[in-house]
């Protein structure tokens, strides 16, 4: 059984392949988001829309208060969703080729990840680790590994 370690954050994923026996982790894809380190304002220049609230009162009129629309669907979220997405492709496609999957990402990221995975590939998932540790080399994130993933990767 072939193991599969996803380590990300929102700018970069790399997906290695884990060895029969302890040791560094063999890279498989590497997939990138350059606008990962974008502020919300480089994706758009315009502010959201405005919207008013009527007033509810008697001998009250026009509007009252007005406020944008915008809410947490910030144009860097979305960014980090469709990057998400993109990991998710990426694995789905060579999904024949492991039979357990472990996550690595920050916290934040983890949650979207997760959400994405679709039902059978999300089924694989044997280990999380909810630490940011995209840029440790192959040889550190093979020694953080559980031994009982290299037994199972033969």
């Amino acid at each position: 059984m072939s193991v599969r370690v996803v380590v990300t954050d929102r700018a970069q994923a790399r997906i290695y392949a884990v060895p029969p026996a302890p040791g560094p982790l063999r890279l498989i894809e590497q997939l990138e988001d350059p606008q990962a380190h974008w502020h919300d304002r480089d994706f758009k220049s315009d502010r959201p829309g405005r919207v008013f609230d009527h007033a509810a009162g008697a001998g009250r009129r026009g509007a009252v208060a007005h406020h944008g629309t915008q809410g947490e669907r910030s144009p860097s979220k979305h960014e980090a969703e469709a990057f998400a997405h993109r990991i998710a492709a990426a694995l789905e496609r060579s999904r024949t080729d492991f039979t357990r999957l472990v996550l690595v990402a920050e916290p934040g990221f983890l949650g979207q990840l997760r959400a994405v995975l679709p039902k059978a590939l999300a089924a694989t998932v044997v280990l999380e680790i909810q630490k940011d540790l995209v840029r440790l080399d192959e040889r550190a994130l093979g020694e953080l590994l559980p031994a009982a993933l290299y037994a199972t990767s033969a």
